[in-house]
């Protein structure tokens, strides 16, 4: 078990890891919702390198991605699946290109938290309105 912070954290560098390419967008988007949101306010940011790293080893294991989800899962309370998943919009977003296996990853992680197709469209379209290019 991990706490709701870790969680957090996992699903984020999660998204931001599948499709191979944790870019400098992403990574700021990272660091600027840790530093940022009141979710994170009781943070021990000197945290952060080694919770993704744990992340990054775990989703290295065959069936890694499974257990990162029960992990998330298992380690959030239901009031904070939607930030979650708002969460890992925002990552997705950050670089204004959402990768085919980033949307599939955002389905899983919408299955598995049980969000309801009306409030993940409400926060995709949210996540898509913060971060468009002109």
């Amino acid at each position: 078990m991990i706490d709701h912070h870790d969680a957090l954290i996992y699903t984020m560098v999660m998204v931001s890891a599948v499709d191979q390419d944790m870019n400098d967008e992403e990574l700021q988007t990272i660091g600027d919702m840790i530093k940022h949101l009141p979710i994170f306010n009781d943070y021990d940011q000197n945290r952060l390198t080694e919770t993704a790293n744990a992340c990054a080893a775990l989703l290295e294991k065959e069936d890694g991605l499974d257990q990162i989800l029960d992990l998330i899962l298992a380690s959030l309370p239901e009031k904070l699946r939607e930030t979650a998943y708002a969460l890992a919009c925002d990552v997705a977003a950050a670089d204004s290109h959402v990768s085919q296996e980033e949307l599939r990853l955002l389905e899983m992680i919408r299955h598995h938290l049980d969000i309801d197709r009306l409030s993940a469209a409400a926060i995709e379209r949210g996540a898509r309105a913060h971060y468009i290019l002109l």
